[in-house]
């Protein structure tokens, strides 16, 4: 009977969270085993990491005022270091986060980026409010460019792994969360386009400044690699040995090098859908990096807001690259938390982070 009546609760607010449909609800947490959903197990993370990983977290690169910053969202466990030193870039009080549709296909949704409708967000300190930007943003969207859809945000891991970090250096941080789902280069580019003018009308009229005010985040992991727990898919090309695990890395390196570092420019963004596309299908992967189309969105908006806002050129600097193997995991089992996947050489994920200052 508890079993019936959870069901029902579940079915219930899906239902009151459907697309177009304004909520004043807040959006609970989807993942509570990989990420941190209370205080103290925020708190005792950090800890953690700068007791276990202190020499990387010092030694990366240190920036305030970052106005994008491309961050990993997997487990805490296997992370660490990384979402520290990469958000601690991120002084901004509200934060327009581009995330990963890892699930559009349930949902039939592509070429349209999905906005939510909830007025909070779980945070572990407290509920995070979302920015009034979010709606002035998405009204100047075209209908054939954005939709709400909160039953999307609602299955979706990849923005809620940011908030306690987040939180946890600003509690009066807000969001705008942007889901990226499936499209090709050329609508990823149009779309692009017309959310940076909307935003940069929106920070126009408000006075309000890029990096010190407001800032883009994107998250992605890097590869995801193996022939084991990837469903029937085999993500292994170069074998699953430890041969096969440097010519992987060493394929992760030329992208963040080539693609992600340094001057951006149009030519690296689409350099990164060569990679990671697969040239006769742009919804099937060339390369498994989930952000395959969060990358380039946030990145193309970057390059347009820039232009908009005659700002100073974006230049890429590398935090860090790990693997889910290359590291001792942060231990988090007595927090509550856990491991929601695998790590070794037939099951392993890249982490690549990037802050454009």
């Amino acid at each position: 009977m508890k079993k019936v009546l959870l069901f029902l609760m579940v079915m219930f607010f899906l239902a009151s969270c459907r697309p177009n449909q304004k909520s004043d609800s807040v959006r609970p947490m989807a993942d509570t085993v990989g990420f941190a959903s209370k205080a103290y197990q925020i708190d005792s993370v950090m800890q953690r990491i700068e007791r276990l990983q202190g020499t990387l977290l010092s030694n990366a690169p240190r920036v305030s005022n970052s106005r994008l910053v491309i961050c990993p969202h997997d487990d805490y466990t296997y992370v660490g270091w990384l979402y520290p030193a990469t958000l601690r870039s991120i002084t901004a009080h509200t934060v327009v986060i581009f995330g990963v549709a890892h699930k559009a296909r349930r949902f039939g949704l592509e070429d349209k980026l999905i906005f939510d409708t909830f007025s909070k967000w779980h945070g572990p300190y407290g509920d995070i409010k979302v920015s009034e930007l979010r709606d002035e943003i998405f009204e100047r969207m075209p209908s054939e460019m954005a939709i709400h859809h909160d039953s999307m945000h609602m299955v979706e891991h990849s923005v809620e792994s940011m908030l306690p970090f987040l939180q946890q250096q600003n509690r009066n941080v807000k969001i705008v969360s942007i889901l990226v789902p499936y499209m090709d280069l050329g609508r990823m580019g149009r779309t692009a386009k017309v959310l940076a003018g909307a935003i940069a009308t929106v920070l126009q009229e408000k006075g309000l400044e890029w990096g010190k005010d407001v800032a883009l985040l994107v998250t992605t992991d890097a590869v995801h690699y193996g022939d084991e727990d990837w469903g029937d898919k085999n993500y292994a090309p170069f074998g699953t040995d430890s041969a096969g695990y440097s010519k992987a890395v060493q394929l992760e390196s030329e992208i963040l090098v080539s693609a992600l570092t340094g001057s951006l420019t149009p030519e690296k963004v689409e350099l990164f859908t060569h990679f990671t596309l697969d040239p006769n299908n742009y919804k099937e992967y060339k390369w498994t990096w989930c952000g395959r189309y969060s990358i380039p969105v946030g990145l193309l908006t970057a390059l347009e807001l820039n232009r908009i806002m005659d700002d100073e050129p974006l230049t890429g600097l590398t935090v860090g690259y790990a693997t889910s193997i290359d590291h001792e995991p942060i231990p988090v089992e007595d927090l509550g938390m856990g491991k929601t996947a695998p790590a070794n050489l037939h099951h392993w994920v890249g982490y690549a982070a990037v802050v454009y200052p």
